[in-house]
């Protein structure tokens, strides 16, 4: 193995492997050090309950990656290197303790009739938001994929005035502002409406009263019916063989079991690495961290700006994450309709007030008494997943406590999740047997990965944070993971950081590693 590069990346996550891609094909030598056994951070599959059964570890939407800049870039490339992506034209729907459901489809017209069923008067809103959301979409995703400048606010808001004078740009400014609960209120009267959309926002840190948040439930709903969703042929890791691939075939070189000690660095400049095993590894122009922020400073002990170091230190992470993967004789018989049976995503989270309260639980330390459930049902779309007749579960508990203080509902005593992850995950299949009678019977094995094991397995998921950090306003933008320095900059010349905790965040985007490779190698 070479030691010496163009560029050494830390981490083998998918925005390392997207850096690293671009960086390559731009002419640069590349090596990525992985601490882990595998590559692809969040995004790996494997068959973690019984042989056969391929199960995404954390991350299953790759919706992001396909609509990315970086996907239009390398997309035929990635395609030759094996890359399939399954498309998926129900993406999502909501199970409601009633035995009403609804859900979200590219079939426009069955879409707006379940919501007509609910509110008439919300079926026209809807309906009008849909035609408006082309226009819409160009404004937003011109700012979430622009390098985070003030001039680049500058120009999103420029280009808005300009198509929309002064009353439209202070609109769009307002929502961009809005909290989810109040943009959803304000605009649809159906409950059950409200909480289908608002189940986006507990996705991404982002609780009913969080301001800034009504972004997501809106383009999840509006892109959920225009486009669909894709996952990835045989499992999220699709995305990662790929890149590995193209890397490979470009002359990269990507090392798993190589846990980086420190980064080296001379007189305010980064020099290279140094691995766990006392080799170093020089970086003739550029040392790329995929870390989180709260970790710079034990790999370069001290980079000599004290103000930086205590950003990095005061960065926030959003609470836990539970993952509960099942290996299935059948899918839930759901009782509010079989029509659930051919949804992507299933969210049991009723309302807006039970998302908040369970929000609340998890940032104050406590095991929520009912946590929102997200029910992924990949094998619907992509069978190759399961053997045949067979099906895999994915659930992800959104949100759940790093660190227990106690239980909201008084019944587990534990405060360590070795102790604590079984009974947790109990109540969350007591939730599912309620919506689905019969599911575990259903259940053929089993996997609970708590918070604290998603961060074993990656330091970057800090408390079982599958973000990176939280997304709220003070910590997103501008701000991500602080002012002055959201283009993945540090005080050391040559030192750059990369992943979820830099702009623009979390998500299968690979955005924070395509405008930093794009960065350094001038476009």
């Amino acid at each position: 193995m070479p030691s010496e590069f163009d560029a050494v990346i830390i981490g083998a996550g998918h925005n390392s492997l997207a850096c690293a891609v671009h960086l390559a094909a731009r002419g640069w030598s590349v090596g990525v050090f992985e601490q882990s056994r595998e590559p692809g951070g969040a995004v790996r599959t494997g068959e973690y309950t019984l042989p056969g059964f391929r199960h995404d570890w954390a991350a299953m939407n790759l919706s992001l990656f396909a609509g990315s800049p970086f996907f239009k870039a390398y997309g035929d490339a990635l395609a030759g290197r094996g890359l399939e992506f399954v498309p998926v034209d129900k993406p999502f729907a909501s199970a409601f303790p009633d035995e009403k459901w609804l859900g979200v489809s590219t079939d426009a017209e069955a879409t707006l009739a379940r919501i007509k069923a609910l509110s008439p008067r919300d079926a026209e809103t809807w309906q009008a938001m849909a035609k408006a959301f082309p226009g819409e979409a160009a404004h937003i995703f011109a700012l979430l994929g622009s390098p985070m400048r003030t001039r680049a606010i500058s120009s999103f808001f420029w280009r808005l005035w300009r198509d929309r004078r002064m009353g439209g740009a202070l609109d769009m400014a307002r929502f961009l502002a809005m909290s989810p609960r109040a943009w959803l209120e304000e605009t649809f009267e159906s409950p059950h409406l409200r909480a289908t959309l608002g189940a986006w926002g507990m996705h991404l840190d982002f609780a009913p009263d969080i301001a800034g948040g009504a972004l997501f439930p809106y383009l999840e709903a509006m892109a959920g019916q225009a486009f669909g969703m894709v996952i990835g042929k045989g499992g999220a890791d699709a995305i990662i063989g790929a890149m590995l691939a193209e890397l490979e075939a470009r002359g990269a070189t990507v090392q798993c079991g190589a846990r980086v000690a420190r980064v080296l660095h001379r007189d305010g400049k980064a020099t290279g690495i140094e691995l766990a095993d006392g080799s170093k590894v020089t970086a003739r122009r550029a040392v790329i961290a995929n870390i989180a922020p709260g970790a710079l400073a034990g790999l370069t002990g001290g980079t000599g700006h004290a103000g930086f170091e205590r950003k990095m230190a005061a960065f926030r992470h959003a609470p836990g994450t539970m993952m509960i993967h099942l290996a299935m004789d059948g899918l839930p018989d759901w009782a509010a309709g079989d029509a659930l049976k051919s949804f992507a995503y299933v969210h049991l989270a009723p309302s807006l007030d039970q998302m908040a309260r369970t929000y609340a639980q998890a940032q104050a330390g406590l095991l929520p008494d009912e946590p929102v459930i997200v029910v992924g049902q990949p094998t619907v779309f992509d069978p190759s997943r399961a053997p045949d007749g067979k099906h895999v579960l994915w659930m992800q508990l959104r949100m759940v406590p790093g660190a227990i203080r106690g239980d909201a509902a008084g019944q587990i005593g534990a405060t360590d999740w070795e102790s604590a992850a079984e009974p947790m995950a109990e109540r969350a299949l007591d939730i599912l047997e309620r919506y689905a009678p019969g599911a575990r019977a259903k259940i053929l094995g089993q996997r609970i990965v708590s918070p604290a094991g998603l961060e074993a397995e990656n330091p970057n998921l800090v408390g079982g944070d599958q973000i990176c950090g939280s997304h709220h306003l003070s910590q997103h933008f501008l701000f991500r993971p602080a002012r002055g320095y959201s283009d993945g900059a540090t005080p050391i010349a040559g030192l750059h950081l990369t992943g979820a905790a830099v702009w623009p965040g979390a998500g299968t985007g690979a955005g924070p590693g395509f405008l930093l490779a794009q960065k350094l190698a001038g476009k």
